[in-house]
């Protein structure tokens, strides 16, 4: 088990101009819905994120 608090939180602007918070392993890729998480050959997909939405951690 984890320790309390080790998560390091991204601010990510959405599509439609709204912030959300990501963990920090999520900065660079996105997570796929149910129906594009994997690829034709069973490899888990990791769609790239755009750079422009990164706006940085939470304060």
């Amino acid at each position: 088990m984890g320790k309390t608090g080790t998560t390091t939180w991204i601010k990510i602007k959405g599509r439609k101009g709204q912030t959300r918070l990501v963990p920090g392993k999520y900065q660079h890729y996105k997570k796929p819905g149910p129906n594009q998480r994997y690829t034709s050959y069973g490899k888990r997909r990791r769609i790239k994120r755009s750079p422009k939405s990164i706006l940085g951690v939470k304060q």
